[in-house]
This record gives C-alpha cells, sequence and structure tokens, in this order.
C-alpha cells in the first residue's frame, strides 16, 4: 500500500484547484469560442434553424461557466486502463476492442496511475512506419496525464488542457483516488453538441460489419433486425425462448445465465460466435459478433 499511497498523494497535490482565471488571462480563449457563433453569422436572413442552433450554442457557452468536471466525466468503472506490465500483444487487443487512442496506464490499480499511452506512439514504434521487431517498451511511450479535482469548471480545464496541450485528464478526489476520466472531446462536447467519428455507431445505426461476417453490434440491437441482416435464425433453439428477449444482448445474458465480463466469448449453438467488447457490472453495451456464412443470403 506504500506506493499506492505516495503516488495517489502526489495525483491528488497535481489536482488542487487552480486559481480562478480572471476575465482578462481568460478574454482571449473565450473571445474565440463567442467569435465562432457570433451574430452576424445568424442575424442576416436568420430561420428556424439558426436560431435554434444560435439557442443550443448559447446554452452550450453557459455549461463551460456553470458545469463542473464531475458532471460531465467519465465514472471510475467506465474507464478504459491498463497495467504497466501489459505485453504488446495484449495492448493491440485492448486499443483494437476499446477503439481508444489514449489509455490510462497504472502501476498495481488505477489508484496509482503513472501516465497514458497513446495509439500513434505505439503504432509508429511498432507497426505503420516503425520498426516492428523494435523491443517493447510501454515506459518508453509513456506520456503524463493531467490530475484535475471534480470541482474544477470545465470551462476552466477547457483552457488549461489547450494551453498544455493535453487532451485527457483523470479526476482525483480528496483521498488522492481516481474519481474519473475527462477528454477534451467531453468538454467539447457540452459547447457544440455530441460530435461523432467514423467509428461511432450511430443512434439509428444498431451494427457496423468490420468485415464480411464480423460485426461490432449495440447490444440494444434488436434481434429481429440482424437476423434479417445475416439471414440467420438466432432464436430457433431449444436453450432460447424468443418470448423472452428482444436483442442481442438479452440473447448473450440468457445463453450465458449472468452479464459477462469484457472480453468474455460466448458462442452460439449455430457456431455464431459472440465477443464482448464493453460490458459494466451491470449490463452489456457493446459486442462483437462473428458470424458463419453471414451474407451468404441473397
Amino acid at each position: 500500500m506504500g506506493d499506492s499511497t505516495d503516488s495517489s498523494s502526489s495525483a491528488a497535490h497535481g489536482a488542487q484547484p487552480e486559481r480562478p482565471v480572471d476575465d482578462d488571462e481568460s478574454s482571449g480563449f473565450f473571445k474565440r469560442i463567442f467569435g465562432a457563433f457570433s451574430p452576424s453569422d445568424t442575424d442576416s436572413g436568420a430561420d428556424d434553424g439558426s436560431n435554434e442552433t444560435a439557442e443550443r450554442h448559447g446554452q452550450g457557452l453557459i455549461n463551460l461557466r456553470d458545469k463542473v468536471v464531475e458532471d460531465v466525466a467519465i465514472p471510475k468503472a467506465d474507464i478504459v486502463s491498463i497495467p504497466s506490465t501489459i505485453t504488446q500483444g495484449e495492448l493491440v487487443h485492448v486499443f483494437r476492442d476499446s477503439g481508444m487512442t489514449r489509455l490510462p496506464v497504472y502501476e498495481g490499480t488505477l489508484d496509482s496511475p503513472i501516465g497514458f499511452v497513446h495509439l500513434k506512439d505505439f503504432a509508429l514504434r511498432h507497426g505503420f512506419n516503425g520498426d516492428a521487431e523494435d523491443a517493447f517498451s510501454l515506459a518508453d511511450m509513456l506520456r503524463p496525464l493531467l490530475y484535475v479535482p471534480p470541482s474544477m469548471r470545465i470551462g476552466v480545464l477547457l483552457q488549461k488542457m489547450q494551453s498544455d496541450r493535453r487532451h485527457m485528464a483523470l479526476v482525483i478526489d480528496e483521498y488522492g483516488g481516481v474519481d474519473g476520466l475527462v477528454t477534451i472531446e467531453d468538454l467539447i462536447e457540452q459547447v457544440l453538441g455530441e460530435i461523432e467519428d467514423e467509428h461511432d455507431i450511430g443512434e439509428d445505426d444498431y451494427w457496423t460489419e468490420e468485415k464480411p461476417g464480423c460485426y461490432i453490434a449495440l447490444a440494444k440491437t434488436p434481434l429481429e433486425e440482424f437476423e434479417a441482416q445475416i439471414g440467420q435464425s438466432l432464436t430457433d433453439v431449444d436453450i432460447v425462448d424468443e418470448e423472452e428477449i428482444d436483442t442481442l444482448g438479452g440473447l448473450v445474458f440468457m445463453l450465458l445465465g449472468r452479464v459477462p465480463v469484457r472480453g468474455e466469448v460466448v458462442e452460439h449453438p449455430s457456431g455464431t460466435v459472440f465477443e464482448v467488447v464493453e460490458a459494466d457490472p451491470r449490463r452489456i453495451k457493446r459486442l462483437r459478433v462473428r458470424v458463419p456464412y453471414a451474407g451468404s443470403h441473397a
């Protein structure tokens, strides 16, 4: 416990609330934000849509002032992190399955963080333009983390992230333990609304096809729709009561008899394999589904 306590205390010290930024210091930053939504963009010929957009952006700017880090942070239970002892192959799997580009690294437990590793650094050293035969050393790729208290205003944190060129921060509680995680994207979304990239599954899209026969699907995917996609029935087996389930997550729960953990693999009698990509102790969130002969239907 000694090492963990020392590192946690250091993290807590780094997370002490900073002196509030006065108007002169922050004016340049907020002027750029406000400038993006200046009246000149909406006053002339504005319609209902542009007025609604301006109203939403105005509310977003209020969020910068009124909301604090704990309002937007990812809870500790949902943080995808890795131990300092991870192997190269294991790290590849975590990057692939999580879809994250930055992963916090810890020694022992997450309450003893030592930095984070960036996908780009890993790829350039061990793949892409790097030498895949280089000896794997996680320590050589570590970048420093930013530590912040849960009470910090998100506008102050956004400015600090911008000035320090840090895109990720760990939220540290009063005892030095990790309480959550926040990224610069989380903060910007408080102003602009949801930002989706090419790897996100849209609200109306329950799954995306990685390659023929392999899907990343939300656990809430309706069974009937997915069965129509793959041309196979997943409920026409004795151990599945189709009257009791409506989603892929419900199917996996019924096959296993409990909530699976992240990384667990469940095989359907038909040969379809479900890999749990994301889950918490209460529910399944995302699945990788490998379907034999998928796509062979007309």
